[in-house]
């Protein structure tokens, strides 16, 4: 049986290849979720991807997953730099004893200073930024590198 992961994506993410190019890439969601599965299964993981702009959304399916002990990559986009609420349902998540990994495709350390700060980093397993769509897949492989 495999061990089943969540990857959630954010507010904007569906917009991907159109949007802002430049600091996006030009992968469209569709894509990138086809190779986080692909990924996935090739790792021995199941994967199931989502993605919303609505907080509340965001926040019932971390919920969710923290009752199925299910492990998360979390791309929470603009939600991560104020949503105390996203924030303290990842600390929920992994006091429950899920992992959770915060994946961002730009590097936000690198961007404008609002964007520096992480209200999610307190919780998560790790952070992996900058790599494009690779982000969730280096993610991917964090996880099966630890798998319990």
């Amino acid at each position: 049986m495999s061990h089943h992961v969540l990857v959630l994506s954010g507010p904007n993410l569906a917009a991907l290849g159109s949007r802002e190019p430049e600091i996006y890439g030009t992968l469209t969601l569709d894509d990138l979720q086809g190779q986080v599965v692909d990924e996935a299964a090739a790792l021995g993981l199941e994967a199931t991807c989502r993605q919303t702009d609505d907080e509340g959304e965001l926040v019932g399916w971390l919920h969710e997953a923290a009752a199925a002990g299910w492990d998360v990559v979390l791309n929470p986009a603009a939600f991560t730099h104020y949503s105390y609420a996203v924030g303290d349902a990842c600390a929920h998540l992994v006091g429950m004893g899920s992992r959770l990994v915060e994946v961002h495709l730009s590097n936000p350390a690198a961007r404008e200073t609002f964007r520096h700060t992480s209200v999610v980093a307190r919780s998560a397993t790790g952070t992996i930024a900058g790599f494009g769509a690779g982000s969730y897949l280096l993610a991917l492989r964090a996880l099966a590198a630890q798998d319990r």
